[in-house]
């Protein structure tokens, strides 16, 4: 049901035969990343582990993207803020599949034409192509490989776009799903559990420790005693360098005067399309008064059912009587007025059958029989049919549609607006039994109607639109606003003073603003501002950019390089660490070497208190009863040496303590683990470990070098 299909989908894609045929297309291409992309005169934008990212692969992969998206929201672009997410979403996957089939490349995982021909031939829900019914056969519904096999003679025919288009929905992702498929499965197949680690982990499991201890917290020495310098926090930093690294970025703010439509600019576009009212109600040229006067000039010559018609208004229109003109009303951003032209009863839905004599390839778009010769043929069908001819052997004989020609043409029930308009117009606007030739743009159809139920009310309506737009005042003013505060202040000081003494907002964005970024806070097409920012200082303050009706003035708050954090950034992570070792150094020095439990209790007023007798103590708790969550309490009270002594202080979560261990015993066995269930337990924590993680591995290694702003991107 190929042409079928696209019939009631308005004509808005080839998808089904293309899908079809380009699926099998990989077959006669090299199945590595990028084998389409054309290189040609190309910058180089970065770098992953040495290998190139190119400008014309990555706009390549960006334009097919961008088609992708248009094609599925019915054949609207993307504006320019989702541009610039496509964009970024085609880098950071360039990034991750260069570091993926780099790895996949040394292990020598690869698909191969074997197995792509068995996936492409199987009867699996996973086989792309068994969503395709071009593709099945029609009894079982099952593959056809004769159907396949004719599909891949046809391939060769597709070019440009549609290759490249089909190459990156369908082609692509099997070969990526297949590898990453086969990769995945030895990393899960490389979690390993010993028999020693499991006898040990059994071991622990019934174990249970009692203990005496006494706890020192922390909050026995004030905040306010402990001075955390910068220098602390400097030395902090160096042992953990790992944990403190620095992208390069920038902390942005900025101020915005809306240009926006003000009440001035409503007023102005109100009385302009009142004027229009009155000369629109005696006007007997609809269509043309439409297409001259409306902001958004669309004019449907149909009747259609009210549930059709887009419009807030639509209840109170349709009562109006013909010719009247309704409105002004606000329907998004216009004020619209709207003139009933006519109504009459249409039906919901209609059965019909066709006979297509096609003038294109649906799968090619290429020509297959000239105008002419074809608008001959229909006419001819036409006339036999009239003249009491088998119009469902004349279909399974003549129609190009391969769906419906096996029916006799037989289209079944389907709704006003499912197929062309030009077939969709004939078959609910005129009566059963009715026929004739139709042409849409998949060539001439001889149309036959069979049967058309559950008549409603149907309308034929004129809108006329105007957009409220901001005039040049508004727009002027917000740039004169604008400009004065970027003139009279050119740092950060100055800017805070002068938004605080005139009471203006300043829109701090929390999060570092990285070199590559396109949106800044609310602001969704913010790329050249962020240019600006990684070329200007700290504390520096831009003129006036116009972003999303908006003129924005930015300032640099803080400048962050590539590296360690300094002082002033790490304080706010390190500060209270740092607080807290200095404290545990403070207490374990008033304490003194070889303390005991009862000494150290009653230097800072505390008890010796036991634990454990309950069983709780466990090796893989995770907190002890009065004590929280402290694992290194738990692993000293499993240490045999702290049986004859007390243990060393031991810094903890909350506090310093000391203990010793009274006993380490074994649980009853029939509240044992049970080893099978243990190890099956384990097994899938180390697999959900490794699945979940192993790309952050291999990035965290990659060296990555973005040189997209020097590529003026």
């Amino acid at each position: 049901m190929q042409i079928i299909q696209t019939i009631r989908n308005k004509g808005a894609a080839i998808v089904i035969g293309v899908i079809a045929l380009s699926l099998i297309g990989f077959i006669l291409m090299d199945a590595k990343p990028g084998g389409n992309s054309d290189n040609g005169q190309s910058v180089i934008l970065g770098k992953v582990n040495g290998q190139k990212i190119e400008s014309a692969d990555f706009y390549s992969k960006v334009k097919i993207a961008e088609l992708q998206e248009t094609q599925e929201s019915g054949g609207k672009r993307p504006n320019s803020a989702r541009s610039a997410q496509i964009r970024e979403g085609v880098w950071e996957q360039m990034i991750q599949e260069t570091i993926f089939f780099e790895e996949a490349k040394k292990l020598d995982i690869e698909l191969t034409p074997t197995e792509l021909t068995s996936i492409l031939m199987s009867n699996d829900p996973a086989n792309p192509l068994m969503n395709v019914p071009g593709m099945l056969d029609s009894a079982t519904q099952k593959i056809n490989p004769a159907k396949v096999q004719d599909a891949i003679r046809n391939i060769k025919k597709l070019k440009g776009e549609e290759k490249e288009i089909t190459h990156a929905q369908l082609e692509y992702p099997i070969m990526r799903g297949n590898i990453l498929g086969k990769y995945l499965g030895l990393l899960n197949s490389s979690a390993y559990y010993p028999a020693w680690m499991q006898q040990k982990d059994s071991i622990e499991a019934i174990s249970f420790a009692t203990i005496s201890y006494t706890a020192i917290p922390y909050n026995v020495i004030s905040d306010s005693a402990i001075k955390v310098t910068d220098a602390d926090i400097e030395n902090y930093v160096k042992e953990h360098k790992q944990l403190f690294k620095q992208e390069p970025g920038r902390i942005l703010s900025y101020v915005s005067f809306s240009a926006l439509p003000n009440e001035n600019d409503s007023a102005r576009v109100l009385e302009s399309i009142n004027r229009l009212k009155e000369t629109f109600a005696s006007d007997t040229n609809s269509k043309a008064f439409v297409l001259k006067n409306s902001s958004n000039p669309q004019f449907i010559d149909a009747f259609l059912p009210k549930s059709r018609i887009p419009s807030s208004a639509i209840d109170t229109i349709v009562k109006q009587p013909q010719g009247t003109v309704a409105g002004p009303y606000v329907d998004g951003n216009s004020y619209v007025i709207a003139k009933v032209l006519g109504s009459k009863s249409l039906p919901d839905s209609v059965s019909a059958r066709h006979i297509l004599i096609g003038v294109v390839n649906p799968q090619t778009g290429e020509p297959t029989m000239p105008d002419s010769i074809a608008k001959k043929l229909a006419d001819s069908i036409l006339t036999a049919v009239k003249n009491g001819a088998d119009f469902s052997a004349l279909a399974m004989k003549y129609s190009t549609d391969q769906g419906s020609k096996i029916k006799g043409g037989d289209l079944g029930t389907f709704g006003n607006g499912e197929m062309v308009p030009e077939f969709n117009d004939f078959v609910f606007t005129k009566t059963v039994g009715q026929k004739d030739v139709v042409k849409s743009q998949y060539g001439y159809h001889i149309i036959d109607i069979v049967n058309q139920t559950n008549f409603n009310p149907a309308y034929k309506i004129a809108f006329v639109s105007k957009e409220i737009e901001a005039s040049q005042e508004t727009a002027n003013e917000a740039n004169i606003k604008a400009n004065k505060l970027s003139v009279e202040n050119r740092s950060l000081k100055s800017l805070d003073a002068y938004v605080q003494k005139n009471g203006i907002q300043k829109t701090k964005i929390p999060n570092l603003v990285k070199e590559s970024d396109y949106v800044l806070g609310s602001l969704q097409d913010a790329r050249q501002l962020i240019r600006w920012a990684f070329d200007a200082k700290e504390g520096e303050v831009s003129d006036p950019f116009s972003i999303d009706d908006q003129f924005v003035i930015a300032v640099v708050e803080k400048v962050y390089k590539e590296g360690t954090q300094d002082a002033a950034t790490a304080r706010a992570a390190t500060e209270a660490l740092i607080r807290k070792e200095k404290k545990a150094a403070e207490i374990i020095k008033k304490i003194g070497a070889n303390a005991t439990l009862e000494s150290a209790a009653t230097l800072y007023g505390k008890q010796v208190v036991s634990a454990g007798q309950d069983s709780s103590i466990t090796f893989n708790s995770r907190i002890i009863k009065e004590m929280g969550a402290e694992p290194k309490v738990i692993g000293a009270a499993f240490n045999k040496e702290n049986q004859t002594k007390a243990s060393a202080p031991i810094i903890g979560n909350s506090g310093v303590y000391l203990l010793k261990v009274n006993s380490i015993s074994s649980k009853n066995s029939d509240n044992a683990e049970m080893p099978g269930q243990s190890k099956n337990e384990k097994l899938s924590a180390l697999r959900n470990q490794v699945l979940s993680g192993w790309f952050d591995a291999l990035r965290k290694q990659a060296t990555i070098k973005d040189n997209r702003r020097e590529a003026n991107m």
